[in-house]
C-alpha cells in the first residue's frame, strides 16, 4: 500500500472548495474566452476582421461589459495570458471588471498540443515546464482557476492506450500542481467529434478516457473537491449518418460520467465540442432532465457556442458592439436556464454549426 504524504492543509483545501462551488453556483457556468492568437485569427478572418492585438482586445471588451445580467448566468471566464493583462477603453484593467462582479477569474495554462510519436497522429499537450512558477503569478495577479485541454480522436486505432494513458497523467499532474498554489483546476479531456462514428462508440469512449484520468488523479493525490471537469458530451460523429436525439445524448453522457466520475468531484462543466449554439444549450437542458441520479453540478463551460452570434453581429464595426454584447447575454442566459433543465427553447432551427474538423485553440 502507497503512503500519501499530506500534499495540501485543511485550510488549503478548504479554499479550493470553495472556488470550485463559488464558480458553479446553481445557474451558473463559465465563459470560456481563453481562445490563443491562432485560434482567435481564425475567428476574426471569419468575419473579414484583422487579428490584431487591439481587435482582439475591442472584442473581448463586448463580451466582459455586459450588463448586470450575466451575474446570474456566468460564474467563471477563463482568460487567455494576453487578456488578462488587458484593459477596457476607460484604463479599467479586465480582470477587474470580472471580479468587481463578483465573476471568478480563469486562466489557460496549457501551451498546445504536440505529437506524441509512435501513435497514428495523436498528441499530447505541453506546459508543465515552469507551471509552477506561472501559477504562482497568476494567482498574484487575479486568477482562481485555471483550465488545461488535452484532445483524443476516435478512429479505428485510437484512441491508443499510450494517449489515454499520457494525456491522463499530464492532466493529473497539471491539476496537482494548480492545486500547489490555490488555483482550481479545470480538466479538460476533449473527445473530438471529427469521424462517422456513432452515439455508443463516443460513449465507450468518453469512459475509458475518464476511468484513466480519474485513476491518474488518484495516484497523484488531486483533492477531488477541488477541481471540475470539462469533458465532452457523448454525441456522434460529424459524419454519423445516424441522428440521436437529445434526450439520447443526455442518457449516453449520464450514464457516462457516473461510471467513471467520482461523486467527490464538484461540477461537470461540458465543452460545447462544435454543436451549434442552439444544439449545445438544448443538450446541456436534456442533461440536466435525464432521469438518472446525477451526484454533481452539471453545467457548462463554452467559448464558441456563447460567443458565435456576438463575433457575427459585431464583425468589427463599433456601431454592432452594444447589439453583439446583447447576443451574447442572451446565449448566457439561455444556457443558465439550460443548466438548471429549465431551457423551454430548441426550435431556432437558423442556429449554424459551428464544427470545426480537429479543432485547436
Amino acid at each position: 500500500m502507497t503512503h500519501q504524504f499530506p500534499a495540501l492543509s485543511s485550510g488549503q483545501k478548504q479554499e479550493l472548495q470553495e472556488i470550485a462551488l463559488r464558480i458553479i453556483t446553481p445557474g451558473k457556468g463559465i465563459l470560456a474566452a481563453d481562445e490563443s492568437v491562432g485560434s482567435m485569427a481564425k475567428r476574426l478572418n471569419q468575419i473579414g476582421v484583422e487579428n490584431t492585438e487591439e481587435n482582439r482586445r475591442q472584442y473581448r471588451q463586448i463580451l466582459f461589459r455586459a450588463d448586470d445580467r450575466i451575474n446570474s448566468c456566468i460564474g467563471g471566464v477563463i482568460f487567455f495570458h494576453e487578456t488578462l493583462y488587458q484593459h477596457a477603453d476607460d484604463g479599467t484593467p479586465f480582470v477587474k471588471m470580472i471580479k468587481d462582479r463578483g465573476i471568478t477569474v480563469g486562466i489557460k495554462v496549457d501551451k498546445g498540443v504536440v505529437p506524441l510519436a509512435g501513435t497514428n497522429g495523436e498528441s499530447t499537450t505541453q506546459g508543465l515546464d515552469g507551471l509552477s512558477e506561472r501559477c504562482v503569478q497568476y494567482k498574484k495577479d487575479g486568477a482562481n482557476f485555471a483550465k488545461w485541454r488535452c484532445v483524443f480522436k476516435i478512429s479505428e486505432t485510437t484512441p491508443s492506450k499510450l494517449s489515454i494513458e499520457e494525456n491522463a497523467n499530464v492532466l493529473a499532474r497539471y491539476s496537482s500542481i494548480c492545486q500547489q498554489h490555490g488555483i482550481v483546476p479545470i480538466v479538460e479531456p476533449e473527445i473530438l467529434s471529427d469521424g462517422d462514428h456513432d452515439l455508443r462508440r463516443c460513449q465507450y469512449v468518453t469512459e475509458k478516457v475518464l476511468a484513466a484520468l480519474y485513476k491518474a488523479m488518484s495516484d497523484h493525490h488531486v483533492y477531488l473537491e477541488g477541481t471540475l471537469l470539462k469533458p465532452n458530451m457523448a454525441t456522434p460523429g460529424h459524419s454519423c449518418p445516424t441522428k440521436y436525439s437529445a434526450e439520447e445524448v443526455a442518457m449516453a453522457t449520464v450514464t457516462a460520467l457516473r461510471r467513471t466520475v467520482p461523486p467527490a468531484v464538484t461540477g461537470v462543466t461540458f465543452l460545447s465540442g462544435g454543436q451549434s449554439e442552439e444544439e449545445a444549450s438544448v443538450h446541456l437542458n436534456a442533461i440536466n432532465n435525464c432521469s438518472l441520479v446525477k451526484p454533481w453540478a452539471l453545467t457548462f463551460s463554452y467559448g464558441r457556442a456563447l460567443q458565435v452570434s456576438a463575433l457575427k453581429t459585431w464583425r468589427g464595426h463599433k456601431e454592432n458592439e452594444s447589439a453583439a454584447t446583447e447576443q451574447f447575454i442572451k446565449r448566457a442566459e439561455v444556457n443558465g436556464l439550460a443548466c438548471q433543465g429549465k431551457y423551454t427553447g430548441g426550435g431556432d432551427s437558423e442556429s449554424d454549426q459551428i464544427y470545426v474538423a480537429n479543432h485547436a485553440y
